[in-house]
């Protein structure tokens, strides 16, 4: 596949970004969707507030996905004011695993939380939403890879945990989320988690980053996470 993003200055995140933006409004077009149908996550993670700032007060992006809970709260309790101050409203996502001791910060803080994958964090969520009032939307993570070491429900588990989210938890939950395995095809990991929504009348799928989002918007994909394509590579951070 061809690199998914056009050429930009690799030290410019608003150029990356905009050059980000263009390359999936196309492939939306080209795919018979409609680009504002494609919310763009933008993976803000180990990157500093002063790093992110440009592409909200210049750029205009306000949805920004975040992998630990203590990272994101200082560094987004002064980005969002900030933002305020120019009439922007940020949209937080939880992309990173939950402990079910950070769930209230997670309810306070956060307007998505993607990674809902086990009983004892759902019935976290569920006692912090009704202790806080607040509702952030909910998506079930789903290990589409079946990995040992990484987290998400199994894909055979995942019709069942749904139903348990509702009923015995009281949760409302949006969508799901994958991250396919390093080194295979994406593809049919994104084909799968869109069956699963399908059969769970789940509209919300969180699929695709940097090097597979393009495929992710063909499969359906309904928000994408890009970090390193928009603020450049990590250097081992």
């Amino acid at each position: 596949m061809t690199d998914p993003v056009p050429p930009a200055d690799p030290g410019d995140a608003v150029a990356r970004l905009a050059a980000l933006r263009a390359a999936l409004a196309q492939r939306a077009r080209d795919c018979g969707r409609a680009p504002d149908a494609i919310r763009l996550v933008a993976v803000s993670k180990t990157y500093s507030a002063d790093e992110v700032w440009p592409t909200i007060a210049v750029a205009g992006q306000t949805t920004f996905g975040e992998n630990r809970v203590q990272e994101a709260v200082p560094k987004w309790r002064d980005l969002r004011a900030r933002a305020a101050a120019l009439g922007k409203t940020i949209e937080l996502h939880l992309i990173g695993p939950l402990q079910s001791n950070k769930a209230r910060e997670a309810v306070e803080h956060f307007d998505v939380i993607e990674t809902v994958d086990r009983d004892k964090i759902a019935a976290a969520l569920a006692r912090e939403i009704e202790r806080l009032g607040k509702r952030p939307r909910l998506y079930v993570e789903v290990n589409t890879g079946a990995e040992p070491q990484k987290a998400g429900i199994l894909p055979d588990e995942a019709d069942a945990f749904l139903e348990r989210c509702r009923t015995v938890h009281g949760l409302t939950i949006d969508g799901l989320m994958a991250i396919p395995p390093a080194g295979e095809q994406a593809s049919p990991h994104f084909a799968l988690l869109g069956v699963i929504a399908r059969r769970n009348g789940l509209k919300e799928l969180s699929m695709g980053m940097s090097a597979d989002w393009p495929l992710a918007v063909a499969l359906g994909a309904t928000a994408i996470r890009v970090g390193s394509a928009i603020f450049g590579a990590r250097s081992g951070r």
